[in-house]
């Protein structure tokens, strides 16, 4: 699930500006994107997609609504950022939200944070989105993004996809792009998973989300760790509220 409206989108960005909108003026310079951080992120995405690989394979646990948690981890280079919260969508059917999850809107209303959409491409269980996404709060950021997002079904009551940034570009105040190790570091790599099980009265919607962005600076930690899980946490609970007002009926 990764959406042009008021959903995915914006969860997604819970996990940039988390991070970016808690520490950014401190954090004004260029940041390089190291092998070390790049190896802890592929690990860390190597045992979560096998968990939730696991978990798919035998779902066997109903869904349930439940509130935002999740944990920030330093790891040489980086932060990595991992959150998961789900929504109760109210008189929803399955298959319904699923088609409109394929078939965003890309002429809008997007929610504020969302500049542009546009559908690069669309197979039967997949989908290719650019997406242009800003934020202004402290500090102005702004990403050109290329995500892949993939389809499966479980069964006629239940579903998952996978969404995976295959490019994440910060912007210049000029709207250039920005090469690699010029850009602040607030968001380097972005993953979400979802899934959707279909219950009495609507669907429940769970999200995991990923993220890999710039560490925090020695003796800071005290200070900024506190503020960057208090704002994932709000910000992913804004997130589902938004996509249960946008898909509930």
């Amino acid at each position: 699930m990764f959406t042009t409206s008021t959903s995915g989108v914006h969860v997604l960005l819970a996990s940039i500006f988390a991070f970016c909108l808690a520490i950014a003026p401190r954090l004004a310079d260029a940041a390089t994107l190291t092998p070390a951080a790049t190896a802890a992120w592929n690990a860390r995405v190597a045992t979560t997609e096998a968990r939730i690989g696991r978990d798919l394979s035998s779902w066997h646990r109903s869904l349930a609504v439940e509130d935002p948690s999740g944990t920030t981890t330093d790891v040489d280079g980086g932060l990595i950022s991992q959150w998961r919260g789900s929504i109760f969508l109210t008189g929803v059917q399955l298959d319904t939200l699923l088609n409109r999850l394929r078939h965003p809107r890309e002429q809008g209303p997007h929610q504020e944070d969302v500049l542009a959409v546009r559908v690069l491409n669309r197979e039967t269980d997949s989908l290719d989105l650019f997406i242009r996404m800003t934020r202004t709060k402290i500090v102005t950021v702004t990403y050109d993004t290329v995500h892949h997002v993939e389809y499966r079904r479980h069964g006629p009551l239940r579903a998952s996809s996978r969404s995976v940034a295959t490019r994440i570009t910060e912007l210049d105040g000029e709207g250039r792009g920005k090469v690699p190790g010029e850009d602040r570091g607030f968001l380097w790599r972005m993953n979400a998973y979802w899934r959707y099980e279909q219950v009495r009265g609507g669907v429940i919607v769970e999200l995991e989300s990923l993220t890999l962005s710039r560490g925090i600076p020695l003796g800071m930690g005290t200070i900024v760790r506190p503020l960057i899980n208090r704002i994932a946490r709000e910000s992913m609970g804004r997130t589902l509220d938004n996509i249960r007002r946008t898909y509930s009926s």
